[in-house]
Formats: structure tokens, sequence, C-alpha cells
């Protein structure tokens, strides 16, 4: 079981770690988390309900005023990567920026056109937040550049003011037609909470995850597939022509019922994309009432259904990714497995599954040397509790 360094821990490396590359200490510093997503996934952007909670992975950024300092610029060093950028936040991003810039860029530049510019700026970015795992780490960077914009300008933001930038930071500089979700949850979860959101009103809904028997626990498969990049816009599209054809703003405002009753008017795959919407609407707002009636057993099952869901009519899974849910279903809930599945955008990354917080050591124990005889693959695999939000930890 993989463990991280605490929050703390974290911070007291990103500071001490701009000290040495930037030559003084930092004035701000500040920490958003990764998300994982119980349930709910790819109904975000068809208006729908997700059910994410903020994990305990950070990414932390610790900044200050760089000596001879440029108008405009911004000197970025990703400790993780070992990779140091400048940019200036004035338009389009430079040719040959590194990927992982675009992000800080696009944030910071969409404030600049709201007139608040906080550059010049040195900063150091740190991160735990799993990287192509579907556990939002670019939208942890981008929820982070904005609370850090925050200290900096001594303005505070409303949270969803602040994940609707993110999210429009990453749609418009990034080229990613995501959702709202990842943003948001980094931005408003908070402790000892998953959040159900309302993707269309932007409602949240508190569903305590405080029992301390239970606990959630991340399998990375350490797999990404390529073709996810191109079969995300697909999918999207695909649900957008199903509403139209079906006569709705989104699938949001189909009922299966509706959707049995019309599929003649749509494709194929239109017709199963819109079945896994649907349905998986169904099952979030059924999960939210199971868990917060601390019926983990039906929690589980609901799991369950949505990686059928999602391996069979969405068709984002692999078969590295189906095989950890498989051999964690297996375990049964004699093996302390309530239910299990794919989390994120699909194509690889992790799998979440709702475990007894008794059974979490045995069941990595059983699940990753299993998974790498059948896939030659290493997996990892850590535990957490839900996460505070973003925040400023200093300045």
């Amino acid at each position: 079981m993989e463990q991280a360094p605490t929050l703390i821990e974290l911070v007291s490396h990103a500071e001490s770690r701009f000290a040495n590359v930037f030559g003084s200490a930092p004035t701000w510093t500040v920490a958003a988390p990764g998300r994982v997503n119980l349930i709910g996934e790819h109904t975000d952007y068809n208006d729908g309900f997700v059910l994410p909670m903020a994990i305990e992975r950070y990414v932390v950024i610790t900044a200050g005023r760089p000596a001879g300092a440029v108008p405009d610029e911004v000197i970025a060093y990703s400790d993780t990567l070992d990779d140091r950028q400048a940019f200036r936040v004035n338009g389009e991003p430079a040719p040959g920026l590194s990927p992982w810039c675009v992000y800080p860029h696009g944030v910071l530049d969409l404030l600049r056109k709201r007139g608040v510019n906080v550059a010049p700026l040195a900063m150091v970015v740190l991160s735990t937040v799993p990287l192509g795992g579907g556990l939002s780490s670019s939208a942890a960077l981008e929820v982070a550049t904005a609370t850090l914009a925050e200290a900096v300008a001594g303005q505070a933001m409303d949270g969803r003011d602040k994940a609707k930038l993110c999210q429009q930071a990453e749609n418009e500089y990034a080229g990613v037609p995501c959702g709202i979700m990842d943003q948001f949850s980094s931005a408003l979860c908070q402790a000892g909470e998953a959040m159900r959101l309302d993707c269309r009103s932007l409602e949240t809904t508190p569903v305590p995850l405080t029992d301390p028997g239970v606990v959630v626990l991340i399998i990375n498969s350490n797999v990404k597939h390529d073709l996810g990049s191109s079969e995300y816009p697909d999918r999207r599209a695909a649900c957008e022509s199903a509403a139209a054809k079906l006569g709705v703003a989104a699938l949001r405002d189909v009922t299966m019922e509706q959707l049995v009753a019309l599929k003649g008017k749509l494709a194929g795959a239109e017709v199963r994309r819109a079945r896994h919407v649907v349905g998986e609407n169904g099952r979030t707002l059924a999960f939210t009432a199971a868990a917060s009636a601390g019926d983990w057993r039906r929690a589980g099952e609901l799991m369950n259904a949505s990686h059928a869901s999602l391996r069979d009519d969405y068709q984002v899974s692999c078969p590295e990714i189906d095989k950890l849910v498989e051999l964690a279903t297996e375990l049964g809930l004699a093996g302390g497995v309530y239910g299990s599945r794919i989390t994120g955008g699909g194509f690889g990354g992790c799998t979440v599954t709702l475990a007894k917080a008794e059974h979490a050591s045995a069941i990595t124990a059983a699940v990753l040397p299993a998974y790498e005889a059948a896939t030659g693959v290493t997996a990892s695999a850590f535990t957490t509790r839900p996460a505070r939000g973003a925040h400023i930890v200093r300045g």
C-alpha cells in the first residue's frame, strides 16, 4: 500500500524547494486536492449527477516575487517533473511551453482578462496526485493556481466561480472538453464528506462518509491507452446528438422508459451511450440514499452496475481495468469488498473500491500480484478518506 507525504510534509518540502530554486523564502502557499468519483461517470457534461470526494493527494504551489521580476512573467518549476518553465501572462501560451504549464497559464490569463493580474511570480509546484490516473491532477493544478491568485491578490473568489473559471481554462487553453465535476470537487469538497453535484443547477448535497469501518481503496492500473484522447470527444458528441434527436436539452432530461420507447430515433452507438447516462444518473441518486443510510452493500452493488455499464454501453474501460475490477469483486463481502468500478475518463487509470477498512491491506495483497500475473503490469494502491478542498495554507 502506497503511503504519500502528509499535506504538512508536502508543504514543508515545497517551501524548502522554493528556497533552493529561487534563493528566498516564499510568500504564499496553497493546496488543492485530486478527487475520486465514487459514482456518476460521464454524466457531468450531460447535465447529470456525480458523486466525487476529494482525496488525500494534493497539488501544492508555493510562490513569491522573483528577483529581477519581468512584468507579466511567471517562472514555474515542477519539482515532480524537474522542469522549469517561464511564460508571459498576456494571451496565448508561447510555442514549446511544457504541457503541464498550459494549465496554470490558462487560469492566470483568464484572471488577467478579468482584471486580476498577479504576475510577476515565481512558483514551485509539487504534486502527489497520480498523473494520468483519472484522479484529476490537471484540475487540482488549475484550482491550486486559482487559489494562489486569490492569496496573491487578496481577493477571495466564490468557489463555484473559481471552479467554472478553471473548467474554462481546461476547455479553451488545454483543449479538453471536460465537464465541471473535477474542478468543482477540488475547489469545494469538504473533509469527511462526498459531494453529490447536480451538474445543471450546481447544487451540492453533502454525503457523510465518516463510518470508520469503511474505506475507499484506489488502485492505479498504471495503464493509459492513447485512444482515450480521441474517444472522449466522440462520446460527448454522441450524447449531444442523442439528446438532440430525442428533443431534450441534455440526456439528464430522459427517463429509461422514454429511452426504450424512442430508441428507434437513435443510431446503435447513441442508444448505448444514452442508456449508460440515463442509468448512471439513477444509480448516483440511489447511491446517495444508500450511503446516507449506511447501506454499504447496496452502494457496492450500484458501483458494480456502474462498471458494467461503462464497460459495455459507454465502452470506456479496457482489459487491465476490467481485470482489477474482476479480482476485487471476486473477493466479495467475505473478503471485504462492497463494490468496485473504473473511475475517471476511462481507457486506463484507476479503479475505486468501497471496502471494509479492516480488509483493505488484504484486498491489496490479493489483487495486485494477481493483476501483475495476468497483465504483466505492476499496479499501485492507496486508501483515502474524504479530504478538504482547496485552501490557502500561508499568505
